[in-house]
């Protein structure tokens, strides 16, 4: 058996920097990363967006160049597979029988895509967008002359991906089964404009729209049957339809968690010297009332992981990271701030048809999130209104696009 001072489990965004803020935290002991991909670690917002369009390499989209890695004495072993923790004996089990010692274990597993259950769904064709794999698989059916699209699924991947195969020249159908677009994330009044944006640079968006099955010949798709019987004749299909945390090995160990895993302030799970961060950690969020949420960001998985990293090194320091988010859809900048849960008010600042505004969410009159369209200015001070969580402001200066957000603190 061998093993490291500290194992890091996942090589995305939280894996990452778990190892980097170890470092910077003065952590002189073996670091090793263990990563499913079979590449170092690299951005993963990139791949629906600038990798996919072409406009970057891969080489731009690293976290760090090789190197740096060995440079800095982190280990990273690629395709490997964790099945199983002996979090009493301190050692993971990998899919090929060997055995990982470890003194402090960091999950930062992600997440799977959420596949489509429906018939058909493993036809070649049939692609997510979760790593470079997936991505560099659809770019090869570019390559090879595909361009009529689907896309199933009205989240900021299959919104990105439509834009991106858009500005291809592809045909692309988008299919939202809910009655608006980002429903989970956002309120009407930017899912309308995002629908409308789309509209207008030819993407046939339908709401409300169930899939059936993916129809295919010889093993390749051909079209996506919905549940009215219609069948979109198409090369490819993209779903978005989101993850599901990749924590069963922790589950199974007896790790508390029902969606993803539960961590406390520091980002412990239930099991002895065991972290877990990013996407698959559920922990009780200050800025969503304490509720017992995850986040799927890179913001949370590098502050995750900057708060596991001291906390192993001695200096704990709760998790009190302000959630924030973006997207980009054509020449559209979206920038997030909080979170917009069980608000009871929106106002628009600014005009859309401008296309650059901002939605203000309220909760009993107090901001608690900002969707800023190609409003930077008002994304960054915004951002310092939520984090001084300013109660009593006045609604009308919140509401003039003139009133600069941070005469409001």
């Amino acid at each position: 058996m061998d093993g490291a001072d500290i194992v890091i489990v996942g090589t995305g965004h939280g894996g990452a920097q778990a190892a980097i803020a170890l470092r910077q935290q003065g952590h002189e002991g073996s670091i090793l990363m263990l990563g499913r991909d079979a590449y170092p670690p690299y951005e993963r917002p990139p791949l629906s967006k600038e990798y996919l369009a072409g406009d970057k390499p891969f080489e731009r989209i690293m976290i760090r160049p090789e190197k740096f890695w060995s440079d800095k004495g982190i280990e990273i072993r690629l395709g490997a597979m964790v099945s199983d923790i002996d979090w009493m004996a301190h050692e993971v089990v990998l899919s090929d029988g060997a055995r990982i010692g470890y003194r402090k274990l960091i999950w930062a597993g992600g997440g799977d895509p959420r596949r489509l259950s429906c018939p058909g769904a493993n036809l070649k064709g049939v692609h997510a967008v979760r790593d470079r794999r997936d991505v560099d698989m659809i770019m090869a059916q570019l390559e090879s002359g595909a361009r009529r699209f689907v896309v199933i699924g009205g989240g900021y991947i299959g919104l990105e991906a439509a834009a991106v195969l858009r500005k291809l020249d592809c045909e692309v159908t988008l299919l939202e089964a809910l009655p608006r677009v980002l429903a989970r994330v956002a309120g009407e009044e930017l899912s309308r404009f995002i629908e409308s944006e789309h509209r207008a640079h030819g993407v046939d968006v339908r709401l409300e729209t169930a899939v059936e099955a993916i129809e295919g010949e010889d093993s390749q798709v051909t079209g996506v049957k919905l549940a009215d019987g219609e069948v979109i004749p198409c090369d490819a299909v993209i779903v978005g339809i989101g993850i599901v945390p990749a924590v069963g090995p922790l589950i199974a160990a007896g790790a508390a968690g029902s969606n993803g895993v539960d961590v406390d302030e520091f980002c412990r799970t239930t099991l002895d010297d065991i972290y877990a961060i990013g996407d698959c950690a559920a922990h009780a969020n200050p800025y969503a009332g304490q509720a017992i949420i995850r986040l799927e960001s890179v913001q949370n998985a590098n502050d995750m992981a900057n708060t596991a990293a001291r906390a192993i090194m001695g200096d704990k320091q709760p998790y009190h990271a302000l959630p924030w988010f973006w997207s980009n859809q054509y020449d559209l900048k979206l920038q997030t701030s909080g979170l917009s849960i069980d608000y009871d008010q929106t106002m628009v600042r600014g005009d859309p048809a401008e296309r650059k505004f901002s939605i203000v969410y309220l909760k009993e009159g107090r901001p608690i999130a900002f969707d800023c369209v190609n409003n930077t200015k008002d994304y960054v001070q915004g951002r310092k209104l939520l984090e001084n969580q300013v109660d009593d402001v006045d609604l009308d200066l919140l509401a003039d696009p003139e009133v600069p957000l941070r005469e409001l603190l």
